[in-house]
């Protein structure tokens, strides 16, 4: 049985560097695992991260592209792979679009309802690991970084409302959500997901 899982979290939350071990863990219990990430997943999304990542752009736009993006990825990666029976392992969707383009810059969150509903209507994560760190954690993180996206160059006050527009989707859609303490050391955020892979 097939199963959409997506990993979210403010830049700097250390989802990513989870994402690579966790998929491991499935394949070494004999599941096929597609790793993928958002924007991108397919030439033409990674084309548009590039964009995304790099041009300024009004907050329309980007959350058009991100969306343009996600309905590639959604049609010519995701779908595919479930239906042959595949794990996805996502690294965000469209839950992303909520906290940056909705609570970060501000664009009406019905609006992002609606594009949500037209690009994949039809599938939702069966589960979504939210990787959850205090604003000055996730800055601190990404200080060690040389070069920074123009998302990574926002002010602590943007990442605080982000932060608070993933826990607005969480309480909107709990039974979807597994929250992280990710601010602890590697160790122990590894022994929450050891619990939750053994859980599904």
């Amino acid at each position: 049985m097939s199963k959409f899982i997506t990993f979210e979290g403010m830049d700097g939350a250390g989802k990513s560097t989870h994402l690579a071990w966790f998929a491991d863990q499935l394949r070494q219990r004999g599941l096929e695992v597609v790793v993928t990430r958002e924007p991108g997943g397919t030439p033409l999304g990674e084309q548009l991260r590039e964009m995304l990542l790099n041009q300024p752009m009004s907050m329309g736009t980007e959350a058009l592209l991100m969306f343009a993006a996600r309905m590639e990825h959604v049609e010519e990666v995701i779908k595919p792979a479930l239906r042959a029976g595949k794990w996805v392992i996502s690294d965000r969707f469209s839950d992303a679009s909520f906290a940056y383009q909705g609570a970060g810059r501000g664009m009406d969150w019905g609006k992002l309802a609606q594009l949500e509903q037209w690009v994949h209507a039809d599938l939702q994560p069966d589960l979504t690991l939210f990787f959850d760190v205090p604003v000055e954690v996730a800055r601190e993180r990404l200080s060690n970084n040389v070069s920074l996206d123009r998302f990574e160059q926002e002010q602590g006050e943007f990442f605080e409302r982000v932060r608070s527009g993933y826990h607005q989707r969480i309480r909107e859609i709990p039974q979807r959500y597994a929250v992280i303490d990710a601010a602890q050391p590697m160790a122990d955020v590894k022994h929450q997901l050891e619990k939750i892979i053994a859980s599904i």
